[in-house]
């Protein structure tokens, strides 16, 4: 049976964990190191949560909540779930644990982006009841 929990601090798992799921997110990004996922757990913008079946960490999920002059919001980041854990809902339960908490924190809104490859991820969110917007999604990089 699946669990979602927030991560409130850094564990040998959860390195290996994050070790385990980054290259299944992003070919162009490393894992996060402990000192990373130490500051993210610190963060008050951002909240880690993480879902296990049994003991073994089989995805994540991060929101981001900030005030803005309109209110409260939040955006959903770097989902990823385990491709051992595919298909069982793991992604929906991530998914509506962090709309749970985005809503009691009183956010406004929830925000994500998500690739047009990702089909499988699409087809969840509009499931969940995101709605695509009429937008243009703008990127500047330092690197």
């Amino acid at each position: 049976m699946v669990r979602i929990e927030i991560a409130h601090e850094v564990d040998d798992a959860l390195v290996e964990a994050f070790d385990r799921l980054t290259p299944q997110l992003s070919k162009s990004n490393p894992p996060p190191s402990s000192a990373a996922l130490d500051a993210i757990c610190a963060s008050e913008a951002s909240t880690l949560f993480v879902a296990f079946d049994d003991d073994r960490i089989v995805g994540s999920l991060t929101l981001a909540m900030f005030l803005i002059p309109t209110g409260r919001r939040a955006w959903i980041e770097d989902v990823v779930v385990d491709e051992s854990a595919r298909g069982k809902g793991v992604g929906a339960l991530l998914n509506e644990a962090a709309l749970d908490h985005a809503r009691t924190a009183g956010a406004r809104t929830v925000d994500l982006t998500s690739r047009p490859s990702r089909e499988a991820a699409n087809r969840l969110y509009r499931r969940l009841g995101f709605v695509a917007r009429d937008t243009n999604v703008y990127r500047y990089s330092f690197d």
